[in-house]
Formats: structure tokens, C-alpha cells, sequence
């Protein structure tokens, strides 16, 4: 089969080579991950994002070296050939077999890159991808999501959205952050709150619908002291959730603040938003705007000129939804709550806190010292323990050692106190960012600072002297210690960082 003669040179060959080569490696690739049920990220990268560049570049050689070749003999650097404009005539057999070749050949490359396309749409757009590609530097968002809420919600959901416009934000973004992990130039932990992320009507509320929540949720907070016993303190809470369509009634409850009946902006010091000194509410029913302004710490006229106040949205409270570290304090408690921890070892709670709350090296360094050192305390202070409940002792650090694992990252400098979560305001600032009693307006009039705007206690306290409410009015908040009232003049967050008090 005779081809033109202007295809008969080196740089042509070669990238017919290239293509043919590379085409059948992507289809070899396919069916492996296919039908050998191959489930690697790398894989996928050099499927869909590596060898088609290449095949590409193949391609492009075919012709460039045609056109490379005619203008050799145009120089008259071959002078057996006539210097002529390269033309088709399928009347010449060589014609024909070269655009018969040409037509067949791209159809199939164009089926392949078809298919490559389309597959390596999905990939990026995979939990896979945004999770175990760049493993050292996302492993603890991976992990953490892994054990949240929405772990069965693709990151893509609500990092990007629907719609063709954000999926080409994000891979322009991303495009700086493929450089940063390259050039090993990217902070550690990744800052927070993400820039320029696609507000949460466009994402969050897809599933989750403000206008459709009423009333309220009732939880029970499990608390375990830092006592020989580790004695058990639950709070057993009614949370005023709300939320509700002004068309149909009044809004009420937390979710008020989520623009269904009022619009709620703010101006944030910080880049972290914990910082908020300057509030702006607009009710939408009446058309009054309100402001609020911290009175120990207000913003400077230079200050207020230079902002942008920004809308409140689902993400200025529920601002770790999927990426959760939690702390030391709160793991340990999960950890015997569900048994994974025996309550019954001897000052268990402090030990296993402290053991997790500890500065380590790495990970592997952090598994091996909590082991030793919780093994070894027992030994040496609590013998008698350590001869009777032995095995318990052992389960208790690994259970110490898997909530490590799940919530603290040495190598990236990820640990609960770098994230704050607004959610509450227990060991983060939260909802005392607005609600501390020092916001008010210009008739001193004050954001409100009462519990019971937000929740009600229905029962707290050890299991020996529950105090359990008959009245929807509950119980005002009793201290496990005896603080006094010093729990009413600070927020919890000033004692309570994540570890013992």
C-alpha cells in the first residue's frame, strides 16, 4: 500500500509510531481497568490524563512532517521531486490509500478520544481523584471525609457543583494548586475557609432546604471526666433547629439567619471569619436594617470603608461539614461511649487525652509512642490494673491510636485546634463570634446572649443524680464542676480548648 511521497519521511513516521503505539496502550489500559477491575488513581491519571497528550502530539507529527518534507523540496534541498502545493487527487491509488487511511484513522482516534474524554470527566470529578491522587497532601481531608456525614456525597458536589462554568473555575484553580504540589511549595495545613467557594444556595441547599425545617432536634452530649472514674456527665439538649417559609408563617429558630426572612451580612477581621465585629440585619419583611457592632472591639471608620461585608450562609456555621477533626477531649468520649475504651480502667479519660493531644514527629512515630506510653503508665503507676485488666488496657490504645489516626496528620500539621468549628461554641468560638452579648445596635440593644435562644436543656448530669425536666421551660446549664457563675460571664471556648481543662 503506497502512501504520497511527502509522507515518506522520519518525523512523519515517528508520530505515526507515537499514535498507533499510544492508542493501543489506552486501549489495553481500559480494558484492564475494565474487566481486571484495576481500582488505582494512578492508573486512571495515565489513562486519561497522560497518554492522551501523547497521542495527540503523535497525531500532529504526521502532518508536520509532510508539510516539513514540502518545503525541503520547495527549497530545493530534493530536487526529484516537482515543487508543487500539496494537493488530493483520488484518482492516484497513493491518494486514495491515504485518505481512506486518513478517514479510518480518525474515526477510530476521534472514537478513542471520545470515550478518554468523557472518562476522564468523570475521573476528576471522582472522590478518587480529589482524595488518593495528591495522597500527602489531601490524605487528612480524605480521611476525615471518609468519617463525616457526607461520605457517600462526591467532593465535587459541593466543592464545584452542576454546570460546565464552575467545573472550569475549579480546574483553572487547580491548576496552581498541581504546581504547588510539585514544587512542594504548599502550606501546611491548607488555609481556611476555601477562597472564592460556589455559595452554599448553589450546592448545600440542593439537598438541604432551609425553607422546609421546623421545629426543633433533640441530642444528647455525652461528656466523660477527667476523675479516676471517668464519671459520665450527658446533657441531653433540644435544639432549636427552626428554619421555615415566610410565605407560610414566621421564621424562627438557628435557621433564621439563612435568608428566608432576613438577610444577614457581616465583616470578618480575620481570614478565618472568627473575628466578627460588625453585623448587618435586614428584615426583609419590614425593610428595617439594623446594625450591630461589637462595643469592646469596633471596626474604624477606615476599616468600615475598606470592607466588604459578605452574606451569611450555611458555610459561616456549618463551615466543617465534611472535613471534621475532632478533638482529643471529644474522640476519647465517642471512644467510650461506644465501648471501643472500657470505662472501668482507672483514670482511662485523662490518659488516653493526653496520649492523643501529644506533639508528635509522624504518624508512624505517634502509633508506636501512644502504645508504649499508655501501656507503660499503667504498668508502672496502676499495677494492680494492669494485672487485672490487661487486655482492655491494650484495646483502649489502639482505639487511642485509630482516633489519632482519623483526626490528627503530623506531616501536614492538621490537628482539631487548627480548624475551628462553628458549630456551637465549646471548644471554638462559634456562635459566640455575634451571640457574646457585646454586639448592639445604636439604641444598646443587644444581639441576644441567652441559652435558651438556642437551645433547652431537657436533662443533664452524672447517671447517680440525673436531673431530668417535666417542663418545656428545661433546666438552666449546671456545671460538672463547681464553677459558679463563671460559666455565665465567658464562653466555654475560654477554658475548654479540645484537651483537659
Amino acid at each position: 500500500m503506497k502512501l504520497p511521497r511527502l509522507a515518506y519521511n522520519w518525523l512523519s513516521t515517528a508520530g505515526a509510531i507515537i499514535a498507533v503505539s499510544t492508542a493501543l496502550l489506552i486501549l489495553f489500559s481500559l480494558l484492564l481497568s475494565i474487566f481486571g477491575h484495576v481500582d488505582n488513581p494512578y492508573l486512571g491519571i495515565f489513562i486519561y490524563m497522560v497518554l492522551p497528550p501523547i497521542l495527540f502530539i503523535g497525531l500532529i507529527l504526521i502532518p508536520l512532517g509532510m508539510w516539513r518534507r514540502w518545503l525541503q523540496i520547495k527549497r530545493g534541498e530534493r530536487m526529484e521531486m516537482e515543487v508543487k502545493w500539496p494537493y488530493i487527487d483520488l484518482n492516484k491509488r497513493t491518494h486514495r490509500n491515504a485518505f481512506f487511511i486518513f478517514i479510518a484513522g480518525s474515526l477510530v482516534f476521534l472514537m478513542i478520544g471520545a470515550v478518554v474524554s468523557y472518562q476522564a470527566y468523570h475521573f476528576t470529578e471522582s472522590v478518587r481523584f480529589c482524595g488518593t491522587t495528591c495522597h500527602a497532601v489531601m490524605n487528612p481531608e480524605h480521611v476525615a471525609y471518609q468519617n463525616s456525614p457526607h461520605a457517600r456525597v462526591a467532593c465535587t458536589d459541593c466543592h464545584v457543583g452542576s454546570g460546565a462554568g464552575w467545573y472550569t473555575k475549579s480546574k483553572l484553580s487547580g491548576l496552581y494548586q498541581v504546581y504547588a504540589v510539585l514544587a512542594d511549595v504548599y502550606p501546611r495545613p491548607i488555609p481556611t475557609p476555601v477562597r472564592n467557594l460556589r455559595p452554599a444556595q448553589e450546592t448545600c441547599e440542593q439537598c438541604h432546604w432551609p425553607q422546609q425545617f421546623f421545629g426543633a432536634q433533640q441530642r444528647q452530649f455525652n461528656h466523660y471526666k477527667y476523675n479516676d472514674s471517668s464519671s459520665h456527665w450527658p446533657i441531653n439538649m433540644l435544639i432549636k433547629t427552626g428554619g421555615g417559609d415566610p410565605k407560610t408563617g414566621q421564621v424562627a429558630g438557628i435557621h433564621w439567619h439563612m435568608n428566608i426572612g432576613f438577610r444577614v451580612e457581616y465583616i470578618a477581621r480575620d481570614e478565618k471569619r472568627q473575628d466578627i465585629p460588625w453585623v448587618r440585619v435586614n428584615d426583609r419583611r419590614t425593610g428595617r436594617i439594623t446594625v450591630y457592632q461589637d462595643e469592646n472591639n469596633p471596626l474604624t471608620e477606615e476599616e468600615l470603608r475598606a470592607a466588604t461585608p459578605r452574606v451569611m450562609d450555611c458555610m459561616d456555621c456549618h463551615n466543617r461539614p465534611s472535613h471534621i477533626y475532632n478533638s482529643p477531649d471529644y474522640s476519647i468520649d465517642l471512644a467510650i461511649l461506644t465501648g471501643q475504651i472500657d470505662r472501668d480502667i482507672p483514670d482511662i479519660k485523662r490518659v488516653a487525652v493526653e496520649n492523643m493531644a501529644r506533639e508528635y514527629g509522624t504518624h508512624d512515630s505517634a502509633i508506636t509512642e501512644i502504645a508504649n506510653s499508655m501501656i507503660d503508665y499503667y504498668r508502672v503507676n496502676r499495677r494492680e490494673a494492669y494485672e487485672k485488666m490487661r487486655v482492655q488496657i491494650d484495646e483502649a490504645a489502639v482505639a487511642t491510636q485509630k482516633a489519632f489516626s482519623n483526626n490528627i496528620f503530623p506531616e501536614m500539621k492538621v490537628r482539631w485546634s487548627a480548624y475551628p468549628n462553628n458549630i456551637g461554641h465549646f471548644t471554638s468560638v462559634g456562635c459566640m463570634r455575634c451571640h457574646m452579648g457585646n454586639h448592639k445596635n445604636e439604641d444598646g440593644v443587644a444581639i441576644t446572649h441567652d441559652c435558651d435562644a438556642c437551645h433547652i436543656i431537657l436533662s443533664q448530669g452524672q447517671s447517680d443524680s440525673i436531673l431530668v425536666s417535666t417542663t418545656a421551660r428545661g433546666f438552666e446549664f449546671r456545671h460538672p464542676e463547681d464553677i459558679g457563675d463563671a460559666w455565665k460571664e465567658m464562653g466555654c471556648f475560654e477554658c475548654h480548648s479540645g484537651v483537659q481543662p
